[in-house]
């Protein structure tokens, strides 16, 4: 019987998610436990380095957090998903980590280069607020909200080019062959409404077992086992891929993405 420490996030990183995020990684632990293993749950708040296990699944972003599962890992425990993979999902780190491998990204800002508008991204860390992520219409724009950046002490921004298209979320276990889409605009359920900003969802066809190779390829390369993320489709199909994060809520899959993080731990 192995011993498995589940560590939920921080409210400050699950804005408008808090249940739905408490809701995935509990449906884990419930398959874990009709497995035979010994399950516990902590805050990550309250996460030690005391805390012994065989494995840890972590939903957890704050440093601290993340600094125990890298001694964890370090002496041979199995951490899930690692804390240097959850470091590199930072926007500025994935960012120069997408370019770098020819990951389809948003191009970035270019004032010599006149665009659709312009998305602001905290560069440092995840989205913590509706401010951690803003659209600028113009270029002056770009600028006035660099300084509300500033004022709130962030210093790296991520400014990319707004991509025209439909809007699409995806969930993904590593490993396992689970990968699933969807379009926001289908069922209303969003976050800031900033998928909004794309409009209703054309539904443009595209193929999907590209952005499945990328997403995996991305998940590889970051070290983040369960992941999920947002991409645009263009009209013409292509699509580049506007975010990427550790452990979603899966909200829309959630008994399926259970049930294979639980396969693919249990391997």
């Amino acid at each position: 019987m192995r011993k498995f420490l589940l560590i939920y996030r921080a409210p400050q990183f699950s804005p408008n998610s808090v249940e739905k995020d408490k809701l995935i990684l509990e449906a884990v632990g419930s398959r874990l436990k009709e497995q035979g293993n010994n399950v516990r749950f902590v805050q990550e708040e309250c996460f030690r380095e005391e805390d012994e296990a065989d494995v840890y699944l972590s939903m957890g972003r704050l440093p601290e957090t993340l600094a125990i599962l890298k001694h964890k890992a370090a002496v041979g425990r199995a951490t899930v998903n690692s804390g240097e993979g959850v470091e590199r999902t930072a926007r500025m780190v994935l960012d120069r980590l997408m370019r770098a491998n020819h990951i389809p990204a948003a191009p970035l800002f270019d004032e010599q280069r006149v665009a659709d508008g312009y998305w602001l991204k905290r560069g440092d860390a995840a989205a913590q607020s509706r401010e951690d992520v803003l659209f600028a219409k113009d270029i002056k724009e770009v600028n006035r909200l660099m300084k509300s950046f500033h004022q709130r002490k962030i210093q790296d921004v991520l400014i990319t080019e707004h991509v025209k298209g439909d809007l699409v979320k995806f969930y993904g276990v590593q490993g396992t062959g689970f990968f699933r889409f969807f379009y926001p605009t289908d069922d209303g359920d969003t976050k800031f409404d900033d998928e909004k900003r794309n409009g209703i969802a054309r539904h443009y066809a595209f193929h999907i077992d590209d952005l499945r190779a990328e997403a995996e390829r991305l998940s590889v390369l970051t070290d983040v086992v369960i992941y999920g993320g947002d991409c645009i489709v263009r009209e013409d199909g292509s699509f580049v891929i506007i975010d990427f994060n550790d452990w979603p809520s899966f909200s829309r899959c959630r008994e399926e993405a259970a049930e294979a993080i639980a396969k693919r731990i249990d391997n």
